[in-house]
């Protein structure tokens, strides 16, 4: 049996793992890196962190697996998005890595907005607005505060095509990491002319697109000792992580929508053709299936909201789970059982750090409601895991509206490992929710879209046959649900009568 080798890059945390064709888990290896913040608006790393944190999760996995090399037959990796890496003729960065979190280039995003209407804008790449996050505003930002930086590069990177390069001597990037670049024709799937006339580049300063899954070359003899993969393994492209979740989770043909929650929450919703949100709140992404789309509606706060709570207060409850050899957040998942649905009316809107899709208020704050001498900690708990259904919910019918039919949800990330939390969702959304047995996707994404490039499968589809497996099937509990309609409402309701408050809230 061969074997294939998905990477995923996140921000902070880098995850090898090795499969077989039967999407078995052979091991898998992770590596945190740290964030260089200067201040609040300029977060920067060294892009050769990300290699060699990917160099010591190859080796560990290989070290580990006993598998031999040599029956590796491709590798591929997803990553995070809009993080820059400028480099040199001879691939060396000339600069540290400008991460997406990054926002210095607001003057920067006024420029582009002065000279592009924002229709036009949506229409061609598919993003809604012009925020530092896109690379093409951090290229304007190098071209006018570091000249001779923006004079040197050959090329403008992202962070999949730059670990692509250590890996195989090769420019090549693809079009669902491309996607959010505001450089690329999510329709025409090439480079947009007049972005690039307009910050003063061509075709050449960025690297040769490609679909995702398609063979790029093969493992160096210099990545080869760097990694211990061998030269006969090959390198395909990979995609944009939360592409690649999706693909990983299986949910890939439209009716079937992706929720991936961990500290935010990601809803990701194939497509087959380009939809455009007339409010232009929600991204459309080019996917990493050929010739499909998804739309990404999502939040900065949903398992970062239970994290805030649980360290802030429950540090003995985290003491005592730690103690006994327990994952912290089993122990609050057994506290929120004991209450029943609805918390006996307690509701919370977490939003801790503004609010995203689609409110898309920054001024928003969190607020817990409806507070008795009743409550007690468990229903806290239970109130924050209720208000991500609530979030998901009001996403799913946003979805609706624009016309998506949403059949199924399938759940992945740390929050699908918490049954309570998926029979809550169910309960909310009224829809049946799936998990696969591997919930960390984006690398068995990669590892997917490898199989694909290495001719060990004919498309996405039969790979994702043979390598997903769903685990787990929560049905909606219509006693529940209708505790959860009545909540939500009110929910709904919170937000509109408290918004106007939220400005004169200071800190």
């Amino acid at each position: 049996m061969t074997y294939l080798l998905g990477i995923n890059i996140g921000t902070t945390r880098i995850q090898a793992a090795l499969f077989n064709e039967l999407g078995r888990v052979i091991n898998i290896a992770e590596y945190e890196c740290t964030l260089n913040i200067t201040n609040t608006n300029y977060v920067e790393i060294d892009v050769n962190d990300y290699w060699l944190a990917c160099i010591n999760a190859i080796r560990t996995i290989l070290n580990a697996s006993k598998i031999k090399p040599s029956n590796i037959a491709a590798i591929a990796v997803s990553s995070h998005g809009e993080t820059l890496v400028p480099v040199d003729k001879e691939g060396k960065p000339l600069r540290k890595a400008i991460v997406w979190l990054d926002k210095r280039s607001l003057k920067e995003c006024r420029l582009i907005r002065k000279e592009f209407e924002a229709d036009l804008i949506f229409k061609v790449t598919g993003q809604p607005d012009v925020i530092p996050v896109w690379p093409a505003t951090k290229i304007l930002w190098i071209k006018n505060n570091e000249k001779k930086i923006f004079e040197k590069t050959n090329k403008f990177l992202f962070v999949e095509d730059y670990i692509n390069y250590k890996l195989s001597g090769s420019f090549i990037t693809e079009y669902s990491i491309s996607s959010s670049s505001l450089l690329f024709d999510i329709q025409k799937e090439q480079w947009w002319p007049e972005m690039l006339k307009f910050l003063g580049l061509d075709e050449t300063q960025l690297s040769e697109l490609k679909p995702p899954g398609s063979y790029i070359g093969n493992i160096t003899y210099e990545a080869s000792k760097e990694t211990g993969l061998n030269i006969k393994t090959e390198v395909a492209t990979g995609a944009f992580n939360q592409a690649a979740a999706a693909i990983g989770a299986g949910g890939i043909k439209p009716g079937m929508i992706t929720e991936r929650t961990e500290d935010a929450l990601a809803i990701v919703a194939p497509i087959e053709k380009p939809i455009y949100d007339p409010m232009r709140k929600i991204p459309c992404h080019h996917h990493a299936i050929n010739k499909a789309y998804f739309l990404l509606p999502w939040s900065s706060t949903a398992g970062m909201a239970l994290r805030w709570f649980r360290d802030e207060f429950l540090k003995s409850e985290k003491d005592v789970a730690n103690a006994i050899n327990m994952n912290p957040y089993k122990l609050l998942e057994l506290e929120a059982e004991l209450v029943p649905a609805g918390s006996h009316g307690l509701i919370f809107l977490p939003y801790l750090m503004g609010a995203e899709c689609p409110e898309f208020d920054p001024s928003a704050k969190g607020v817990m409601f409806g507070i008795t001498l009743r409550h007690k900690k468990a229903h806290f708990i239970r109130a924050i895991m209720e208000s991500v259904a609530y979030m998901l919910r009001r996403n799913i019918e946003l979805l609706e509206g624009l016309g998506i039919k949403v059949d199924k949800i399938i759940s992945i990330g740390k929050g699908a490992e918490n049954p309570l939390w998926m029979q809550i969702k169910s309960d909310v959304t009224n829809k049946v929710i799936l998990s696969p047995r591997f919930k960390q996707t984006a690398s068995l994404g990669a590892a997917i879209l490898a199989s694909v490039a290495a001719k060990k499968f004919n498309t996405i589809e039969e790979a994702c046959k043979s390598m997903v497996h769903i685990k787990d099937n929560f049905i909606p509990n219509p006693k529940n649900w209708k505790v959860y309609d009545k909540l939500y409402k009110i929910y709904l309701n919170l937000y509109d009568n408290l918004k106007g408050l939220f400005p004169l809230v200071t800190i």
